[in-house]
């Protein structure tokens, strides 16, 4: 989508409450936790459950779940190679917003090009974005497809639907890779955990 010429008259206002500040009151670092992969892959499921772990060690937190999202404040998008990358462009802006308040924002997305994962991981100083590739085959998230969706994909019902008739971009040098289509969710969980304590976003005496 075409970007718009920014008004002179915007300037950005300077916090006297800063970012350190909120994260030094919450007790944790902040940063952006992006779920990839396929459709069915497990990413919304993986980061509400990091998200429920993380709350009860009293982090603040914040999901964007893809479905929801498309529900508010993408909900004039569609599913265009423009209208993916305008919504991945717009929950990165919201993602940035998010960590400058001190909170761990967590993202599921397939977020299928390499290109538009790497603009928001460009919006991000260098530590803040942190790439979780839900990695699961097209067969096994077909297998447990509730929506039917690659069904209907498959019979060309869906246009270009992601695995099947619109390519998935896997990350190349991703942070982190959860084998989410053969982990128990509770080992899938403890891997992105376990990142979080080495990378000292939260402490490593949280259990």
């Amino acid at each position: 989508m075409n970007e718009q010429k920014k008004s002179s008259n915007v300037v950005w206002h300077q916090a006297t409450v800063t970012r350190k500040r909120r994260e030094a009151a919450n007790g944790h670092h902040s940063v952006i936790l992006w779920f990839t992969g396929l459709s069915g892959a497990g990413k919304s499921t993986l980061a509400h459950a990091v998200e429920e772990r993380l709350h009860q060690l009293g982090a603040r937190t914040f999901v964007f779940d893809g479905d929801n999202v498309r529900h508010g404040l993408c909900s004039d998008l569609g599913f265009s190679d423009a209208d993916r990358q305008e919504n991945i462009r717009r929950i990165g802006e919201m993602s940035k917003l998010i960590i400058e308040a001190g909170v761990i924002a967590l993202t599921a997305f397939i977020s299928p090009f390499r290109a538009d994962r790497d603009r928001v991981r460009a919006l991000a100083d260098d530590g803040d974005f942190i790439e979780v590739y839900c990695c699961a085959s097209v067969d096994e998230c077909e297998s447990r497809d509730v929506k039917g969706l690659y069904a209907r994909a498959r019979s060309g019902e869906i246009k270009a639907f992601t695995g099947i008739s619109s390519p998935y971009e896997e990350p190349e040098n991703p942070e982190l890779v959860v084998d989410t289509g053969s982990l128990p969710l509770d080992e899938c969980v403890e891997q992105v955990l376990v990142y979080l304590r080495e990378a000292g976003v939260i402490g490593n005496s949280e259990k």
